[in-house]
């Protein structure tokens, strides 16, 4: 939550466009400098004068339903604060650098429909009881 003037001044920075953008989405007002986008879309920003500590780099997703688990993991190193410098300008943090490395990043599926859900293929041991109800 922001005080109204932050309010009015990042509305005077980036616009009434975004600014409606990030109420949407976000639910706060953010005004910074743009970093760097992903190869999925998300825009990447920082603002180490104006925001409180721990709360200058944010992601802008490209995906109206968004998920945490979208983001890269350099991307999640930079955002999280392991890192100072992002992915474009980190050669260790660069994807694909790797031979172990995955060639897409693959987002964790866990609580969507998409889940693993696991099953037994045995026969029950126990059966389920059935009230049966005697005639009066």
């Amino acid at each position: 939550m922001s005080t109204i003037l932050r309010t009015l001044r990042n509305l005077r920075r980036i616009g009434i466009k975004d600014y409606l953008h990030q109420m949407q989405y976000i639910g706060d007002t953010k005004a910074g400098t743009f970093i760097a986008s992903d190869r999925y879309g998300n825009k990447y920003y920082e603002n180490v004068e104006d925001e409180l500590p721990l709360r200058t780099r944010w992601v802008d997703y490209k995906e109206k339903e968004y998920s945490p688990c979208q983001i890269e993991p350099g991307w999640h190193a930079w955002m999280s604060y392991l890192v100072d410098k992002p992915p474009t300008e980190d050669a260790v943090l660069r994807p694909g650098q790797r031979s172990w490395e995955l060639p897409e990043h693959r987002p964790n599926l866990t609580a969507s429909r998409a889940a693993f859900k696991t099953y037994s293929t045995t026969k029950p041991k126990t059966a389920a009881w059935e009230p049966v109800a005697a005639p009066r």
